[in-house]
């Protein structure tokens, strides 16, 4: 997915530099998805950033075959793109088989494909999967994030729940909405592994989602709210892998020197 604003980075994220040949973190994911046996590429925009990506794509992979989709194209038009299931469902015409679902702007690591890989072997209608990461690995070493925290019980995900002031405080210690918590806390960091036969009930949830928000100019269809709905109906099982990787994003400029120091040998 990568047709976000990147509002508070001040810029399009998924295009920022931050490998020492000039790679962006989408770059870093290609490479790692196609060693863990992934197939095609697809990769979600904004139509105004289109031609940048393309450039992008072939300055690093050459003739790699990658189907583009504009999100926007989608619609309804307007400013703000409608959030990530809106995203997804963009995609749909040219997914017809298991696939995973990464944001364009975070670095996983190579393991993490490793362990999506063997969740999509298992998909099926209904089954799907997280790979899930450290909160205390996902955190910057100053300010505060939000993340979806997840509650697994035996390898299920039992909730998700988006979660402000995740921040590491003076004494070390973790604190997540203002209650301090394990630096194991799994985290969702939206690497989903899902069966196609999964677009149809995305589909259903985007249409009452857009009858109730359609006049909202900042409302988003959130996947991870969406999967939380479906598995409250009994309709969908999440499994849950724990990745040891290292997380890497830039949410506020400030992320961009750190993220180019922890990749530069990469």
């Amino acid at each position: 997915m990568a047709a976000g604003l990147g509002s508070r980075f001040g810029g399009v994220k998924q295009l920022a530099r931050v490998g020492p040949n000039d790679e962006a973190f989408l770059d870093f994911s290609i490479k790692d998805a196609q060693a863990a046996g992934f197939g095609d590429t697809v990769l979600i925009v904004r139509s105004d950033i289109e031609a940048d990506v393309r450039e992008q794509i072939e300055a690093q992979h050459g003739s790699l075959p990658v189907h583009y989709v504009r999100q926007d194209d989608l619609g309804p038009s307007r400013e703000k793109p409608w959030g990530t299931l809106h995203a997804v469902l963009s995609a749909a015409s040219v997914i017809d088989r298991p696939f995973a679902v990464i944001n364009a702007d975070d670095y996983y690591g190579p393991s993490s494909f490793q362990l999506a890989a063997e969740l999509l072997a298992e998909s099926a209608q209904g089954k799907s999967g997280n790979v899930a990461f450290q909160l205390g690995r996902t955190v910057p070493p100053s300010g505060s994030v939000t993340r979806a925290v997840t509650e697994v019980a035996d390898g299920k995900l039992t909730a998700i729940v988006e979660t402000d002031g995740c921040e590491k405080v003076a004494d070390g210690s973790l604190s997540a909405g203002g209650v301090t918590v394990p630096s194991d806390t799994p985290v969702s960091m939206n690497l989903w592994c899902f069966d196609h036969s999964v677009m149809a009930d995305f589909q259903e949830r985007w249409e009452v989602f857009l009858a109730e928000n359609a006049d909202q100019p900042k409302s988003e269809a959130q996947l991870p709210t969406v999967v939380g709905e479906l598995m409250d109906d009994g309709r969908l099982v999440v499994d849950v892998v724990a990745s040891s990787e290292q997380w890497i994003g830039i949410t506020n400029p400030e992320d961009f020197e750190l993220a180019k120091a922890a990749l530069a040998h990469r």
